[in-house]
């Protein structure tokens, strides 16, 4: 995806309606093969950013700030395309994912099915936390 400028993010944050708080949940999704890979709250900021330069950034409610995906992975998302749902309530990124998703070293944060014996695990970890952190516990 090549960069929007400031009047078509203008125009796109105008469509946008964000919740109380000034967010609004976006999933991210694998452009190419569909596969869910999370989801994360934008503010505006988060959206302005993410259009002009392509690369997802997110709203981290945990630490107040932005969170630029992958700036201390390395598993960053790169935009292939927004979508607004139908209410402007909801986003759907369409993405171009580098390594794993989640946090946890999974390839996408849904990792865990609710099946007739409860809680099944349906995906491996692929790279520990450690590896993708290092310095943190």
């Amino acid at each position: 995806m090549t960069s929007v400028g400031k009047t078509g993010i203008k125009a796109v944050l105008a469509e946008i309606a964000f919740n109380g708080d000034g967010l609004v949940p976006a999933i991210a999704q694998q452009h190419d093969s569909g596969e869910i890979l999370m989801m994360a709250w934008m503010d505006a900021d988060a959206v302005r950013e993410t259009l002009e330069t392509g690369r997802v950034c997110y709203w981290s409610r945990s630490r107040g700030a932005l969170w630029r995906k992958g700036e201390s992975s390395g598993q960053v998302q790169a935009l292939v395309e927004m979508q607004i749902d139908c209410d402007g309530d909801t986003l759907l990124l369409k993405v171009d994912q580098t390594g794993v998703a989640c946090h946890t070293g999974t390839r996408a944060c849904f990792f865990r099915a609710v099946r007739d014996n409860g809680l099944e695990i349906i995906a491996e970890v692929e790279i520990s936390p450690g590896e993708l952190y290092p310095g943190k516990s």
